[in-house]
C-alpha cells in the first residue's frame, strides 16, 4: 500500500503536528490486507482507508459468553438471513425504512437519501444480513457488509426497527454476526471506530482486539486506558506518555517498536 499523511491542526506550544494516514491499496492488494494493517475504509469504492483505533473480534477466539448467550435469547424467535448484494432488493419501502432510522440515529438528513442511494449501489456493500420476526413475519432489521472470502467481515451500517429496543435488537444483530461467521469459518470481523465508552459494546466479544496505532491489542484494559485519557487537556502524544508506556509496555520504546505493523525500507 501506499500511505499518505495528511496534515491536520497543530499544537505548537506543545510540539504536536498531528496527521491524519491514509492507505491507498496498490496491485495485488486486496481491502483485508488494508484492514489488516490497521485501516477502515474512508471511500466507498475500497480505494482509499484511514488509519483509526477500531475494533474487530479475532473469530478463532470466539465463544459466545453468558452474556452474549443472553442477548441472543433476548432474540429468540428472530430469524437471521445472509443476503448478496446482488439479490437483496433495495425497494422504496426499505430506503424509507432506512432513511427514518437513520434521522433518528443520526440526525435528521445527516444521511440523505442521495448518500443512502450511494452506498447501496457501492463496491464497500457486497452481504447484508436481513432479519425477521418469524412470528409478524416482518423485515425488522438490515445490517450492511463487505465480505473478503473468510479473510474478514466488516459489519457496516445497521437498520433496525427501534420499537424492537426492548429485546436489546441492535446488539443480537452484532452478536448473531459474530457467531454465524465464526461458524463459517472467517478470520476476522470488524466492527468499526472505538473513540468513547460508548463504543465499548464493540468489545463484548471474546476475541476483540483493538487498533492502538502500532499494533492489534487484546489488552481492553490498555483501550479504556486510552478513552480515558482522551477526555483530559493532551500536552503529548499518547507514545511520549510515561504512565501509558509504563503501564502497558514496561516503558519499553523498542519493544513498541518491535510489535508496529508497519515497515519502511530505505531504497
Amino acid at each position: 500500500m501506499k500511505l499518505l499523511f495528511s496534515e491536520q491542526k497543530s499544537d505548537y506550544d506543545n510540539y504536536q503536528f498531528p496527521y491524519a494516514i491514509w492507505a491507498v491499496p496498490e496491485a495485488g492488494e486486496t481491502p483485508a490486507d488494508i484492514f489488516n494493517a490497521g485501516f477502515l475504509p474512508s471511500s466507498r469504492n475500497l480505494d482509499r482507508f484511514y488509519l483509526c483505533r477500531q475494533v474487530r473480534v479475532n473469530l478463532a477466539k470466539f465463544k459466545p459468553s453468558s452474556e452474549n448467550r443472553r442477548i441472543l435469547r433476548k432474540g429468540g424467535g428472530i430469524n437471521v438471513e445472509l443476503v448478496p448484494r446482488a439479490k437483496f432488493d433495495y425497494t422504496p419501502e426499505r430506503r424509507q425504512f432506512f432513511k427514518t432510522y437513520a434521522d433518528i440515529k443520526f440526525g435528521k438528513d445527516v444521511m440523505t437519501f442521495e448518500r443512502l442511494d450511494a452506498l447501496f449501489a457501492a463496491p464497500i456493500i457486497s452481504h447484508l444480513l436481513v432479519f425477521t420476526d418469524a412470528e409478524k413475519g416482518g423485515e425488522i432489521g438490515v445490517a450492511t457488509l463487505y465480505l473478503e472470502g473468510k479473510a474478514l467481515a466488516f459489519y457496516y451500517y445497521a437498520f433496525y426497527d427501534l420499537n424492537y429496543y426492548a429485546r436489546n435488537l441492535g446488539m443480537f444483530m452484532m452478536t448473531s454476526a459474530a457467531a454465524l461467521f465464526a461458524g463459517r469459518g472467517c478470520k476476522q470481523l470488524y466492527l468499526g471506530t472505538c473513540y468513547s465508552a460508548s463504543a465499548l459494546y464493540k468489545t463484548q466479544f471474546a476475541g476483540a482486539e483493538f487498533f492502538n496505532g502500532f499494533r492489534w491489542s487484546d489488552d481492553l484494559a490498555e483501550l479504556k486506558f486510552i478513552i480515558k485519557r482522551d477526555k483530559g487537556e493532551l500536552r503529548q502524544h499518547l507514545l511520549e506518555t510515561d504512565a501509558y508506556r509504563e503501564e502497558f509496555y514496561q516503558g519499553d520504546l523498542a519493544k513498541m517498536a518491535d510489535a508496529s505493523e508497519f515497515r519502511v525500507k530505505v531504497k
